[in-house]
């Protein structure tokens, strides 16, 4: 759900994407499950206990409750907590306070259709070696009022396929492993400002050989993930911008991940629903065409 509940201390109140309607939609279309965002960081005091705006709180449990009422599970994070990123051991004790409150709150939700992920995309000084360090303290936190609720947490360098190699995850019996998927990062980021100075140059055509070899090579890399730890990882994100891509290319890259990838069994949810990676058309009030198709749905 991007565009929602992460747009930070200066985006609007409430959320434009992310309301009863959608979720309806969303469950309509076949999708099963939801990732929801949500910059927490931004919305906390800044005392000892970093008390949490009950406003915020009770928008983002509407949302949450509107998405299991559609009978949607939903994925619930803590993203860009920039200083995270920049000083991990500084601010791990705050982390671990927000997820305090978080777990406390939406305890009695259903185990198995609610899961909590720590932290989205680590990144800058937040690393592979020091990542149980930092995330461990949110953990035990979640573990104080939900010793059984399913967390998932990523690795390094924003959580891309390579971060599997080396994460090691705490010696939790419900503890799960995910990864991001935007390769190759020159078709599916081009053009996107953020993306670099400069962004990856606009022209990339998806679907040739080279593209082909590197999806069994990635492919490869969840096996042997598999193999070392017992755990399949789950996809949280992958897409292509919509700025520079023609909606006909969009689908083949899905169609070509989501057929690659199917044979190990792991789950995905994609970025995002009306964002920037879009899947829905505002403006249009439709799906947009060939992209629920891709990802394995009928054609609305």
């Amino acid at each position: 759900m991007g565009n929602s509940f992460e747009v930070g201390r200066f985006g609007p109140e409430g959320v434009r994407n992310a309301g009863a309607n959608d979720f309806t939609r969303i469950a309509a279309a076949g999708f099963k499950t939801i990732r929801l965002p949500v910059r927490w960081s931004d919305k906390t005091a800044d005392d000892l206990g970093h008390a949490i705006d009950p406003k915020w709180m009770a928008q983002v449990d509407t949302a949450v409750g509107q998405a299991l009422d559609a009978g949607l599970n939903v994925i619930l994070n803590d993203h860009h907590f920039e200083a995270l990123d920049d000083d991990p051991a500084a601010n791990s004790a705050k982390l671990a306070a927000i997820w305090r409150q978080v777990a406390k709150h939406f305890a009695d939700r259903p185990t198995d259709r609610l899961w909590f992920e720590i932290e989205n995309e680590p990144h800058k000084n937040l690393t592979n070696a020091n990542l149980l360090a930092t995330l461990n303290p949110s953990l035990a936190a979640i573990r104080e009022s939900n010793p059984d609720r399913p967390v998932i947490i990523g690795g390094e360098n924003w959580s891309g396929i390579d971060s599997l190699a080396t994460l090691e995850l705490p010696d939790d019996d419900n503890v799960y492993p995910t990864f991001h998927y935007y390769e190759p990062f020159d078709f599916t980021h081009q053009g996107a400002t953020w993306a670099g100075d400069p962004p990856p140059k606009v022209g990339r055509v998806y679907g040739n050989a080279a593209d082909a070899e590197r999806l069994v090579r990635d492919v490869d890399k969840i096996r042997a993930y598999v193999e070392r730890t017992g755990k399949v990882p789950f996809m949280g994100e992958t897409g292509a911008y919509e700025g520079y891509i023609e909606p006909e290319q969009r689908a083949a890259y899905h169609r070509a991940v989501r057929e690659a990838f199917a044979p190990t069994g792991i789950g995905v949810c994609a970025w995002a629903y009306t964002n920037t990676f879009p899947f829905y058309d505002q403006k249009a009030g439709r799906w947009i065409p060939g992209m629920l198709e891709a990802f394995g749905l009928p054609e609305k």
